[in-house]
């Protein structure tokens, strides 16, 4: 998969498990302490999130990191 192309799936696979949780933007970027416009950005592809990121926004989530991987891949 190209890089451009996993961006945007893990970006959507985010959104995807945030709206499940019926979690807003806002409220999802607090819990993961990010600004919600990143989060905005993110969730359309526009953010390559560091490791260290990805590892914040999958506990926000209650999700392992690599589950949260896994379903981008699967995008």
């Amino acid at each position: 998969m190209p890089p451009d192309d996993l961006i945007a799936a893990f970006g959507l696979a985010v959104r995807r498990a945030r709206t499940e949780l019926g979690l807003s933007q806002e409220g999802f970027a607090s819990l993961a302490e990010l600004d919600r416009t990143y989060v905005s950005s993110l969730e359309r592809g526009k953010r390559n999130p560091t490791l260290a990121t990805q590892h914040r926004l999958a506990k926000a989530l209650g999700y392992r990191l690599s589950a949260l991987i896994q379903e981008a891949e699967e995008v």
